[in-house]
């Protein structure tokens, strides 16, 4: 194990423990996130992970780069059954197997938590629906309904504006300074959300969660091979799926959402007037995914 700062203790607590760490000194602590636990796939790596909600049908979500279950979540709030929420390796209390990554590593992972749980439907954010896309193209028949949400791109080219992003947050959860890292998950926030009660939330534990299970420096080598080699495949997919994408979005351009729409066989696509989504029309967001895949 390499890559943060040195490998999880025994008990599978923080990995951050720096003498000279610095946080949030004042005002009200965040509230502490629901229990989770730490799975075993059948590869051997250890992810952590949330369940909730009860019955059938079982739901998979995976998030996006740099993003955790609280980021997903939301997503997953008016979705009926139970719904499966991991972090992906590098992120959480997840293992930090030894680099480089490829996208071939994240979906057997997405696989795995889905064949233990029982998962005939999946929720990919970014990153997770890169991975969500590649698992289809091995094998379509494995969801009968799944959801691309701001799917990032195939083809391992991503925007400058997206690798500066990595670079500059990876940079600053290195720092383990509150203040540096609070800089560069501002950038996550919509300008009218900023300084306000919502956003000042948001970012305090956006740091907390950093800071306490710091980021793998393996990620920045995941996008070194394409997340999927040959796009034709998604046209063998024979279940529904619904892409979701947005305007002005610099790191998911909605060329791509709709190209996915276009390669999936009769996909949905759902295109909002304008990005960050989840604060800017959350409501709208939350009854599109929910209607989708509770029919």
């Amino acid at each position: 194990m390499r890559g943060r700062f040195g490998p999880p203790p025994p008990d599978g607590g923080p990995r951050l423990q720096r003498a000279d760490r610095t946080g949030p000194r004042t005002g009200r602590p965040t509230l502490p996130g629901p229990a989770t636990e730490v799975v075993t796939l059948p590869s051997g790596v250890r992810v952590e992970q949330l369940v909730t909600g009860i019955g059938e049908p079982v739901t998979v979500f995976a998030h996006g780069l740099a993003g955790d279950i609280s980021g997903t979540r939301p997503l997953g709030s008016g979705v009926a059954g139970r719904r499966v929420f991991f972090h992906f390796r590098g992120h959480g209390r997840s293992d930090v197997p030894p680099g480089p990554w490829s996208f071939a590593d994240l979906t057997a992972e997405l696989r795995g938590v889905a064949d233990l749980a029982g998962a005939t439907r999946a929720l990919g954010v970014s990153m997770g629906a890169a991975a969500l896309c590649r698992l289809l193209g091995e094998t379509p028949e494995r969801f009968e309904r799944v959801v691309l949400y701001l799917p990032a791109v195939l083809d391992g080219k991503r925007p400058a504006v997206a690798v500066d992003r990595l670079e500059r947050l990876l940079a600053s959860v290195e720092s383990g300074e509150a203040a540096m890292i609070a800089d560069a998950v501002e950038s996550e926030l919509p300008p009218a959300v900023r300084n306000t009660p919502a956003g000042w939330s948001y970012l305090r534990q956006r740091v907390e969660q950093l800071q306490r299970d710091g980021l793998a420096v393996e990620l920045g080598s995941l996008w070194e091979r394409p997340a999927l080699e040959d796009e034709s495949l998604l046209r063998a997919y024979r279940g529904r799926a619904l892409v979701i994408g947005c305007l002005g979005d610099e790191v998911h351009p909605v060329t791509w959402a709709e190209r996915l729409a276009e390669l999936l066989p009769g996909a949905e696509l759902e295109v909002f007037d304008r990005p960050s989504v989840l604060w800017n029309s959350r409501r709208e967001l939350r009854d599109r995914i929910s209607d989708f895949l509770n029919h």
